[in-house]
């Protein structure tokens, strides 16, 4: 190649030699590094550099868009399958309503068996309570959810007569008191007499049956009349019932033991025997107590035919 030659390619150096006020006149390129270390700022920018920078924002907005797209792709048809079950359970539960709790009468409204036993731990001894539904259903429904959810447990024997009643049913808590105040049950047909050791709701009138119960100490047949329906009777333990502290007879206030449950009775009462726990026990059908041969059992009479056995 000749001088000429050479010189041609130095006149022909790239535009951007000639067109940068810089360069104008110089035969050769400028450094590389001054493309990004010139003190000096030009009005235009070098290709070099709008190629990286165009293809740093290109980068940017490939990862972008896959972060959007992936954001945006709806979930594998399989996926809605697992959460089925949980939602099919929160409406069987909705259906089933409330979850049991003492705080809430409305949730312990599971029937009772034909035939059940309820063993009561006193601070007097433990007698055992057998319990007839068709003697009383609702009554024996409600007694059964109370002692399946430990509504008796600490409560006190708070009103004892001897020859007539001991009566109990009043919470230790008095927020329990307090919402079962008013959930009354219907009234039951008197088909059982209040014979001694049977167990029967207490009232304040028709239909205003709630927790409160009594075991009679005597054949108080007066009160059938009165509308006091039996459902269970003592068999075992008479003797622990008839030596629960008699000593304050009537005086504990019933509405103070409702409003300040315990706190009161152990302020006042000293003495007075409680509930440790009660229970539900598996209850043996009369019929297996039959001996072999014997003949099935007649239909219940609209009243007794045996007096509750005595201890």
């Amino acid at each position: 190649m000749g001088k000429g030659d050479a010189a041609g390619s130095r006149d022909a150096a790239p535009g951007w030699v000639a067109g940068w006020p810089e360069y104008r006149g110089r035969t050769s390129a400028p450094h590389p590094d001054s493309l990004f270390l010139s003190p000096r700022r030009s009005k235009f920018r070098p290709p070099l550099r709008i190629i990286v920078v165009m293809k740093a924002i290109a980068t940017v907005l490939v990862l972008c868009a896959s972060l959007l797209i992936h954001a945006q792709t709806p979930a594998p048809k399989g996926a809605p399958a697992k959460s089925a079950p949980a939602k099919a359970g929160a409406t069987r539960t909705a259906a089933a309503g409330p979850r049991p709790s003492l705080l809430v009468p409305a949730s312990l409204k599971a029937k009772a068996p034909a035939v059940y036993k309820a063993k009561f731990t006193t601070t007097a001894g433990d007698f055992v309570i057998e319990v007839h539904h068709e003697w009383a259903p609702l009554g024996a429904d409600r007694f059964y959810n109370l002692v399946r959810y430990g509504y008796f447990t600490n409560a006190s024997f708070f009103r004892v007569v001897s020859g007539f009643v001991v009566q109990f049913g009043l919470s230790a808590d008095p927020a329990v008191n307090t919402v079962w105040s008013a959930a009354k049950i219907q009234d039951d047909p008197v088909i059982q007499s209040n014979k001694r050791g049977t167990l029967v709701f207490a009232t304040a009138g028709p239909n205003t049956r709630t927790t409160q119960l009594f075991i009679n100490y005597a054949d108080n047949t007066r009160l059938d009349a009165m509308g006091f329906a039996p459902f269970g009777t003592v068999v075992e333990g008479m003797d622990v019932v008839n030596k629960i502290f008699p000593g304050y007879r009537e005086s504990p206030r019933q509405d103070l033991i409702t409003n300040q449950g315990d706190a009161y009775v152990k302020a006042n009462f000293p003495l007075m025997d409680k509930i440790k726990l009660a229970r539900i026990v598996p209850a043996v059908a009369v019929a297996t107590h039959k001996p072999a041969g014997a003949k099935p059992a007649a239909k219940p009479s609209p009243k007794p035919a045996a007096k509750p056995a005595q201890h």
